[in-house]
């Protein structure tokens, strides 16, 4: 086990580190060096790219050492950072689409109040979103934790003087403070019972069945799955994700409830004991999570919590590939899930900053804050053709539709339920397929509005589309299309993440 040492410090800490590091700088800069608005902004702005920039350098060494060693790790006093599958997966997908955000809000966030807070926070996310997903005790996963609610939080509420913006991150924030509390009693069952907060450690303790354990794990289940949204914690969700800016409800959708679900199985895989209790509750909230997504999404008129709410019939999909491989052992179940975990991320992110892009043309560069409808997108393709298209694309992969992404790993999920032979699971992956079916009757009138014959007020009367936009719209989108048809190119990164995950949990 590794101890400080400046001169010898993994490189895989610098990944969490170098973002934790610039976030003050940006914040500072653009509060002290300068007191004109549009020169302090622009600083902060390139600072904050030059700091997702150096991130990646790390990113790819660490991939390069894990290939060679699998496995390493680095201690600090308390603190175990690990580096597997699962927190390179995690990381791979922070740092990709936090890249694209902070690219996407440059004409984005221009001369909002307060803009060198939002990449000083963005930069913030990213560092902590990366160490929650490489911590190796429960206790400081815990704090990692409440790090993300706390940058979460200040991200949902930026527009401050927007009331249902601020209602909406004290919401947040309430009920992420509320999930908290149960797991810090988790944690306390879980000392009292092995005297221990190592997850390895604990896992010599736990191979056998304990009530304390199980409840434990349930306490677990619930804490995290407030922010994983599992219904019926999911109430924050939808505002959160509406009032937002739209390259946060994008992250909220396509990073935070991924890390969430990522601290989840952390806390859950030393409870290897109970580990089939816990894959069955996994199936049975997302099934409720896959129904209750779709039917609220089929009423809304708002395009943002439209597509909040699909993220909970999302959710349903993962939690069900982590039932299939918890409680089956299933490989292909643990790689399904991971696949979609990465897909949802790409999927999603593409369809938030595709309808920002729409809802910043049409309204907020005017200085409203007023919700982007399905009204407002008639006709749109007529003046943006490229958003039009790329919209659509992220919503037909999130309707599954081959050779999109988004069917791709939902197909490994089901044919995961397929080689379970159980008739239970048959039955659930016919009824998860129904759902991915189901969920085009809200897909379809989007994509149906955008291509209108006759535009509406919004469109005719909206501004042009800043070019650098463009940039991560494009990129997403011919990711969308291009892993769908050779998902072979994911491989190397899903893969470890499914052995990590079956490591983890006996498989």
């Amino acid at each position: 086990m590794e101890t400080f040492n400046l001169d010898n410090i993994p490189l895989f800490v610098w990944l969490i580190w170098i973002p934790l590091l610039w976030s003050p700088i940006v914040y500072l800069v653009g509060r002290i060096i300068t007191r004109h608005n549009s020169q302090q902004t622009a600083v902060a702005r390139w600072i904050a790219l030059l700091a997702i920039a150096t991130v990646w350098v790390p990113l790819v060494g660490v991939w390069q050492q894990f290939q060679a060693e699998s496995i390493r790790e680095w201690s600090y006093g308390t603190v175990t950072l690990r580096v597997d599958g699962l927190s390179l997966l995690l990381a791979t997908a922070v740092l990709t689409l936090t890249t694209l955000v902070l690219i996407y809000s440059t004409p984005y966030m221009r001369g909002e109040l307060g803009e060198s807070k939002y990449y000083a926070m963005l930069l913030a996310i990213t560092g902590v979103m990366i160490g929650l997903g490489s911590t190796g005790d429960l206790f400081n996963l815990w704090l990692w934790f409440e790090a993300m609610a706390i940058t979460s939080y200040l991200l949902v509420a930026f527009y401050r003087d927007q009331p249902a913006s601020l209602e909406a991150g004290i919401k947040y924030l309430v009920q992420s403070a509320t999930g908290s509390v149960f797991v810090l009693l988790g944690i306390a069952l879980v000392l009292a019972e092995t005297g221990t907060l190592d997850v390895w450690e604990i896992s010599a303790y736990a191979n056998a069945a304990s009530m304390l354990l199980l409840t434990a794990g349930a306490l677990f289940v619930i804490g995290y799955g407030v922010k994983v949204a599992i219904v019926p914690l999911h109430t924050w969700l939808p505002d959160a994700h509406a009032q937002a800016p739209s390259g946060i409800s994008a992250i909220l959708s396509g990073i935070v409830i991924e890390a969430g679900l990522i601290a989840m199985l952390r806390a859950l895989s030393p409870l290897t004991g109970s580990a089939s209790s816990f894959g069955i509750l996994l199936l049975i909230f997302g099934t409720l999570n896959m129904v209750v997504g779709n039917l609220l999404a089929l009423r809304q008129q708002q395009v943002k919590r439209l597509l909040a709410y699909s993220s909970l019939t999302h959710v349903g999909y993962m939690l069900i590939g982590l039932g299939i491989a918890i409680y089956f052992g299933s490989k292909v179940g643990a790689s399904g899930s991971m696949f979609h975990i990465l897909s949802h991320s790409l999927m999603k992110g593409l369809a938030f900053l595709s309808a920002g892009t729409l809802l910043y043309v049409m309204h907020t560069a005017k200085n409203s804050h007023s919700p982007l409808t399905i009204q407002d997108l008639a006709g749109s393709s007529q003046k943006y053709p490229f958003i039009a298209l790329v919209f659509s694309i992220a919503l037909l992969g999130l309707g599954g539709i081959p050779p999109l992404v988004g069917f791709m790993s939902k197909w490994q999920i089901f044919v995961a339920g397929f080689e379970t032979k159980n008739w239970i699971i048959f039955g659930l992956v016919l009824f998860a397929a129904l759902n991915s079916v189901l969920s085009l009757a809200y897909y379809a009138p989007l994509i149906n509005a955008v291509y209108r014959r006759n535009p509406s007020t919004a469109v005719l009367q909206g501004e042009p589309v800043p070019a650098l936009m463009n940039i991560p719209l494009g990129l997403l989108a011919m990711a969308v299309i291009v892993i769908g048809l050779w998902p072979s190119l994911v491989t190397p990164i899903v893969d470890p993440a499914a052995a990590t995950l079956m490591a983890m949990f006996g498989g």
